[in-house]
């Protein structure tokens, strides 16, 4: 059982899987909704059980939703916009407590990285 919650405590979550390898999204959407990259993990969204479900503010582009909570606004959750077709949503890794038990297998949408930091830690890189 991985738990975790916002900044200030309004959402807590709980998931009830092994988290599998998250990767770090360098895009321009997931550098304006973090503050810089995000990293997430995919998990099944039947093994994850949130509370303050009334804290949690979704906001919605052309590819997917994103969840924040609307107190302090901590980026949590990602889901994508088609969920019927979909059996997951991403957790982003600094809303989970540690130990999460996993590393960073990837980074992802690299060729739309900051300007202002390298990525330098031997990872595999995919330009989108």
């Amino acid at each position: 059982m991985h738990k975790g919650s916002c900044l200030c405590g309004k959402v807590t979550f709980e998931v009830d899987c092994d988290l599998p390898r998250p990767s770090a999204c360098h895009c321009g959407q997931c550098r304006k909704h973090s503050g810089h990259f995000e990293a997430s993990t995919d998990v099944p969204r039947d093994a994850v059980t949130v509370r303050g479900e009334e804290y949690v503010t979704w906001y919605s582009s052309t590819k997917a939703r994103r969840g924040f909570c609307k107190v302090c606004g901590s980026s949590l959750f990602w889901d994508p916009l088609d969920r019927d077709k979909h059996n997951w949503t991403a957790i982003a890794m600094g809303a989970f407590d540690t130990p999460t038990g996993t590393t960073l297998e990837r980074h992802i949408f690299v060729a739309d990285k900051g300007d202002y930091y390298a990525i330098a830690d031997g990872l595999p890189q995919n330009d989108q």
